[in-house]
């Protein structure tokens, strides 16, 4: 059994925190050993008078033996607040911004006065106290922010303009501060909660109003709150004992004119509207990075179409395409090619399509990547100075996969490619790549990846040396491992890996071939090497259930050559697996800086060697 979710140490302040949620809150965090700052202007829900309610939540943190006291200081003064922190316990480690008030008036009868105090206090207060304890999070690498959002931000509700802009800004400030402050362990989230409070009290029925209990919805905010979750940048929305995350999606959309150099017309927006309106595939992009790197697409579109061409497109089309067909039969030759074993009972639901839990290892799909990257003009167009280089010395740098649905044991999919961005690193250019992979008869899409591809002596054309894109790699923590997996390769683990992937390169398999790449003997494929770690996290952390593995990334350092031992060290840190395989013969560590994303943890009862 998990030992329970414990915040000594820490400091929490919750804004708001006399009454209803935040005093939950307050409760709670306190009964978990964290010092609380209950703050709380004592005012009513449309911020008139005044109270100290704050003292009463202090009096009955302080009767169940925890640590709290109060301010009565206006969010708008954040700086104070914080500062009773510091000076009452030395430190601040979350922030839950969870004042508010209400101004109700329907937006024709709305006055300036009813406009800008709702902003102040929900947005600007928000944020003053925020940036109070900004500092202080960067300083210690380390802090948990929440804002607390709304049904009314994100849907719209009448009589609610003033509320429902404020607290939609909320998740635009917390979208961004999530991207500001991520490298410095800065996590921000937002939370939509529907609960019985003085801001809900008389506005629904009484019966529901019952059942709106502040206590349900307590327990989400604190585990977002703990050190162990990894949340960042998600919208909550919980009540009633329920939660759920919630996000912006957009259509596959359409592109409205025939060539780069036609216009658009109201009438062609008219005549594609539905395509632009048809929500049935629609995505979620995790940044605006990604949301304006598919528009850049448009334009590589238009540029290769015919004036003429009258056809019209889906948005996300790429210029590369690959299809392929797989049955049963490949499925298992990949999970022969990754180590599995019918000496290992856990790896037998990867070997024999009777098995009541039959699937394919998660990893499978990784090999769409380099597999269609390798078979097209891909590199030779994207590299400005191609004709000067040998693109027999592409090497594999990086790897990253998120499975969206569970992989197929036998399907009909196409992989489509875009180059990301071509990196000028001076020696060397590096490419990235990104592949989706859809199943061509039910249209889903199954996966999203990208791969990095390394071109030696490539470099110095002056191009960028960073991206937006890339997709950063996180440093295993600096502690003894939570889990050790030890395998042995066989001597024809490369051999039987190029069939179960379709990588026929011969660097894998020829010694000669193997010879000119500078190794002397072939060697294993990083992918394989990957398979295995993705196997090893599986066994240890997902008790091998597969629709819990969500995605993976990993740097490929130093090749394996087939019959060495690999061993995967993994850290867990709340559903992230960070690892790192190392070849055991000469403690040669082969991938690093890797991690794999789990939906949910089962810890697995597996020996630790195969």
């Amino acid at each position: 059994m998990m030992s329970k979710l414990r915040f000594d140490g820490r400091v929490v302040v919750v804004t708001g925190a006399g009454a209803g949620l935040g005093r939950v809150y307050a409760l709670l965090f306190a009964s978990k050993g964290a010092k609380v700052v209950v703050n709380d202007l004592g005012s009513s829900r449309h911020g008139d008078g005044a109270s100290r309610v704050a003292d009463t939540v202090v009096t009955e943190i302080k009767s169940q033996g925890g640590q709290a006291v109060a301010n009565y200081d206006n969010v708008l003064d954040g700086d104070k607040i914080i500062k009773t922190a510091i000076d009452s316990f030395g430190r601040i480690d979350v922030l839950v911004n969870n004042a508010g008030i209400l101004r109700d008036k329907s937006f024709a009868r709305m006055s300036d006065a009813d406009w800008d105090i709702i902003q102040n206090v929900h947005v600007k207060g928000a944020m003053r106290t925020t940036k109070a304890a900004w500092p202080y999070f960067k300083q210690q690498k380390y802090g948990k922010i929440i804002f607390t959002s709304s049904n009314s931000g994100l849907y719209g509700n009448f009589g609610q303009a003033n509320y429902s802009s404020a607290k939609m800004a909320l998740v635009g400030l917390a979208n961004t501060l999530a991207i500001e402050g991520q490298s410095s362990g800065i996590n921000t989230n937002v939370i939509v909660p529907t609960a019985g409070s003085r801001l809900t009290e008389d506005i629904v029925p009484p019966d529901f109003f019952q059942q709106l209990k502040p206590e349900l919805i307590a327990p989400v905010v604190v585990w977002l709150c703990h050190e162990n979750c990894t949340e960042n940048g998600s919208i909550i929305e919980s009540a009633l004992g329920w939660a759920g995350k919630c996000h912006l999606i957009r259509s596959n959309g359409c592109i409205l004119r025939k060539s780069i150099n036609d216009s658009v017309t109201p009438e062609d927006v008219r005549d594609n509207w539905d395509k632009v309106t048809d929500m049935s595939n629609a995505k979620h992009c995790d940044s605006i990075a990604e949301a304006t790197g598919e528009l850049m697409n448009v334009v590589e579109q238009l540029s290769s179409r015919k004036a003429d061409d009258s056809s019209s497109s889906s948005l996300f089309n790429p210029k590369y395409t690959m299809k392929y067909s797989y049955n049963i039969k490949d499925v298992i030759l990949y999970a022969l090619g990754v180590g599995a074993t019918t000496k290992n009972p856990s790896d037998f639901q990867y070997l024999y399509e009777n098995h009541e839990n039959f699937s394919a290892v998660p990893s499978y799909f990784v090999i769409f990547g380099p597999l269609g990257a390798l078979c097209s003009d891909m590199f030779s167009t994207a590299l400005p100075n191609a004709e000067n280089v040998n693109l027999a010395g592409v090497l594999h740098g990086e790897q990253y996969l998120k499975v969206l649905k569970k992989i197929p044991t036998e399907a009909n999919v196409e992989t489509r490619f875009r180059i990301q961005e071509t990196l000028d690193k001076e020696k060397m250019a590096v490419m990235l790549i990104e592949h989706e992979t859809y199943d061509v008869d039910s249209g889903d899409k199954l996966s999203v990846g990208q791969m990095v591809g390394v071109i030696k002596g490539a470099g110095g054309f002056g191009g960028p040396r960073n991206s937006k894109y890339e997709i950063p790699l996180v440093d295993a923590p600096k502690r003894k491992p939570d889990a050790s997996v030890t395998q042995q390769t066989c001597v024809d683990q490369a051999a039987i890996y190029r069939l179960g992937s379709d990588d026929m390169n011969p660097l894998h398999i020829d010694e000669s071939i193997a010879a000119m790449g500078g190794f002397e003997k072939p060697i294993l494929h990083g992918l394989c090497s990957l398979g295995f770690a993705t196997r090893h996290v599986l066994r240890m952390f997902a008790d091998n259930d597969t629709e819990l593995f969500d995605s993976v990334k990993a740097r490929f350092v130093k090749p394996v050559i087939p019959g060495q031992t690999l061993r995967t060290d993994m850290w867990r840190d709340c559903k992230r697996i960070y690892f790192q395989t190392t070849v055991v013969e000469n403690n040669s560590p082969v991938i690093a800086g890797a991690y794999i994303d789990l939906k949910d943890v089962k810890l697995g009862t597996q020996n630790s060697k195969l």
